[in-house]
């Protein structure tokens, strides 16, 4: 692990050089059956004109430089891992303010559960999500262009929601499917235990690991964002959880998903000197998401009644500056 002193001066320099932040996309096909679509963040001093990506009529996008060239120097890696449904456009906020410290960032769509796939064949992969992660990581470390840009020895996994239940398995957590289905009995959670067969959770899946650790010791610190389904892990495998581990939660339960129940579940477990955790008192679930455009809770409630949480923070706060102050708290414990 670099001295502190060393790795912000680092990225410090990093920062000042990198006027811009490259953008591109790519398939990655190294298994038929499980395409991946991944998105990639970068350092560039590239000038070419900005071009918006991730913006629509609710939601607020950033600009980028596509197909730049990167920025020559070894970058630390952050993967990022989306929620239930969504898709690297919902992360693209942390993406972009982590590119502009010198960071390299990749994130995959997750068959099955993202926004524009459903697929029941691959969301009951539940042990695929932590590696899609590992997948493009294995390309970025073996592809001739992107290896020489990436410092191996410093990768953090980030996720929020579903998200943040994948990238814990690769920080060592390990799912029971047991211990699952007896939580589920004593708290009937609609938003998590309702999820069970959708996500595999409830019964053993064709294709299952023998094993169901998933831990990979590249992954030199993990980033959990709010996220569901702690009580599906075993206790004993988060009692050994050695790598760092900040976890973040929402204060504001916006229905069946309390942080105590979850984040704090985590929190409990996990080796107090091996995590850090915080509550975000007046963060919703979906205050860790992009942000929205003034009128974007009207137009969610007409696409689909209830969307409109999506874009609820508590009352007298700002999603603006929920982001600036996540975004500090994971910056200052990736730098460490």
């Amino acid at each position: 692990m670099k001295p502190l002193i060393s790795l912000l001066l680092t990225l410090f320099s990093l920062n000042a050089l990198a006027n811009s932040v490259g953008f591109t996309q790519f398939e990655l096909g190294d298994e038929p059956n499980r395409p991946l679509h991944v998105t990639l963040w970068y350092p560039t001093t590239d000038n070419a004109p900005a071009t918006l990506v991730a913006d629509n009529i609710a939601f607020e996008g950033t600009r980028v430089v596509k197909e730049a060239k990167v920025m020559s120097a070894k970058h630390p890696l952050v993967l990022l891992s989306h929620g239930y449904r969504g898709s690297w456009r919902n992360l693209n906020w942390l993406a972009h303010k982590l590119v502009q410290e010198g960071y390299i960032v990749a994130a995959p769509d997750h068959p099955g559960t993202t926004t524009f796939d459903h697929s029941p064949s691959q969301s009951s992969q539940w042990w695929q999500r932590p590696r899609d992660l590992i997948r493009v990581l294995n390309y970025l470390e073996g592809n001739a262009v992107w290896k020489e840009s990436i410092a191996s020895d410093d990768v953090t996994a980030i996720g929020h929601s579903l998200g943040g239940w994948s990238v814990a398995q690769l920080g060592g957590a390990q799912f029971d499917r047991s211990a699952f289905n007896t939580q589920c009995k004593i708290h009937p959670n609609p938003r998590t235990c309702g999820l069970a067969k959708e996500l595999g959770l409830d019964a053993e899946q064709d294709g299952e690991p023998e094993s169901n650790d998933l831990a990979d010791h590249r992954i030199k610190r993990v980033v959990i964002l709010d996220l569901g389904l702690a009580r599906s892990f075993s206790t004993t495998s988060l009692n050994e959880i050695q790598q760092p581990s900040l976890i973040l939660a929402a204060g504001i339960d916006i229905g069946d998903l309390p942080q105590a129940m979850e984040s704090g579940y985590l929190a409990e477990h996990i080796p107090l000197e091996n995590r850090r955790y915080k509550v975000f008192e007046k963060a919703t679930h979906f205050s860790f998401m992009q942000l929205c455009k003034s009128n974007a809770i009207a137009i969610l409630e007409e696409e689909v009644p209830g969307d409109g949480v999506i874009c609820k923070d508590g009352i007298g706060s700002d999603r603006r500056a929920l982001h600036e102050a996540i975004y500090e708290d994971i910056a200052r414990f990736i730098r460490d």
